[in-house]
């Protein structure tokens, strides 16, 4: 009898697949409606994330965000707008192009969704009519609102990939701190019983269509195609 197959052991939620709930506990968002100064109490790491957070404190209120390249704590950032100033998290109407930016709604007042891994940054690049046109990490043009809000500088961490990695125990602790599956071996060089694509016979994987009421261990290769067949 064979084993369970690698989605089959991840979905059923085991120690070994199942994420820390302390890595995850820092939500980085900026609260909806902010105004005035905020200050940082405090910069802290988190194991799922890969870069520094800043703790902010404004009036009553205390948020997280990726902190910039620079930041120290006890330090101020303006919130209303009145300086571009790294830190600080404006609109994209009231930000200049060319500036560097992270941490940018996807909609006005989501807190931030777009660009918080270390080192990244995008930059503003044209304003038409109600859109702001910014250039993201992979050098392709998004499109936003005027009214999204961004942090203005570059997210601290740029250095985090310059060390390479020498041993395989230090990639297994890095992925596991964010439950990501590692290592990861190809399903045809499986055996049999431990993969539908397993054996070293008719390596075509991509031959097989999974039916749709499917369980998740055979539920492999084309699931659920619009089409089969090569294109002519």
């Amino acid at each position: 009898m064979g084993k369970r197959i690698i989605q089959q052991a991840r979905g059923k939620g085991s120690s070994t697949y199942r994420v820390k709930k302390k890595a995850f506990k820092y939500r980085l968002q900026y609260p909806k409606n902010i105004e005035g100064t905020g200050t940082v109490i405090k910069l802290l790491n988190s194991a799922a994330h890969t870069c520094p957070l800043a703790k902010i404190r404004l009036k009553s209120d205390i948020f997280f965000i990726p902190a910039f390249n620079g930041m120290v704590e006890g330090q101020t950032i303006n919130l209303d707008g009145k300086e571009i100033k790294e830190g600080n998290i404006l609109r994209l109407n009231e930000i200049p192009i060319k500036t560097r930016i992270y941490c940018i709604e996807s909609r006005p007042g989501d807190g931030g969704k777009f660009i918080k891994t270390g080192g990244n940054s995008a930059i503003v690049n044209r304003k038409i009519g109600t859109n702001v046109l910014v250039v993201m990490p992979s050098k392709k043009e998004k499109k936003f609102h005027v009214n999204c809000r961004a942090i203005v500088g570059i997210i601290a961490g740029d250095g985090r990939l310059d060390k390479p990695i020498l041993k395989a125990g230090k990639q297994f602790h890095i992925k596991k701190s964010k439950s990501k599956l590692w290592p990861r071996t190809s399903a045809v060089k499986m055996n049999k019983i431990d993969h539908p694509f397993g054996s070293g016979r008719g390596k075509n994987p991509k031959s097989k269509i999974a039916k749709r009421n499917a369980p998740p261990g055979k539920k492999v290769g084309l699931i659920r195609p619009r089409r089969t067949g090569k294109k002519k």
